[in-house]
């Protein structure tokens, strides 16, 4: 299998392939997919919502182009596949987030992070006092 992958590499149709707008399409455009794996991470206040949107039916729109076109351009099909994924993701934590009672929560969470501290300051010096 490697052999045969090999000698493929070496002809003419693999630097055809390596040298078209096929190969470096897509190996261009895997910086949104990417970009929106990264995002994964950050904070749901900071995503936008319409383009989140965007970026999903463009990614919908042009895996079935990358499907279509003869001859099928796997490369790019896969590209947009994890874009598509990846903008889903972030619109459901959007949704989430604005609509569903997150950022409530999220807010909750925060207070009674700071409150704790306080409690254990306000425990302490209230021993202190008693001793």
């Amino acid at each position: 299998m490697a052999s045969t992958f090999t000698a493929w590499l070496r002809s003419p149709a693999a630097r055809e392939y390596f040298f078209s707008t096929h190969f470096w399409g897509p190996v261009a455009n895997w910086g949104l997919p990417l970009a929106a794996l990264a995002d994964l991470s950050k904070d749901e206040e900071v995503i936008s919502g319409p383009m989140t949107s965007a970026l999903t039916a463009y990614s919908m729109v042009f895996m079935r182009f990358a499907w279509r076109v003869q001859p099928r351009n796997y490369l790019l099909f896969a590209c947009h596949a994890t874009n598509a994924t990846a903008q889903s993701v972030q619109g459901l934590r959007y949704i989430n987030y604005w609509y569903n009672g997150g950022q409530e929560k999220k807010q909750v969470a925060h207070v009674a992070d700071v409150v704790q501290p306080a409690k254990e300051e306000v425990a302490a010096a209230v021993e202190k006092l008693r001793k």
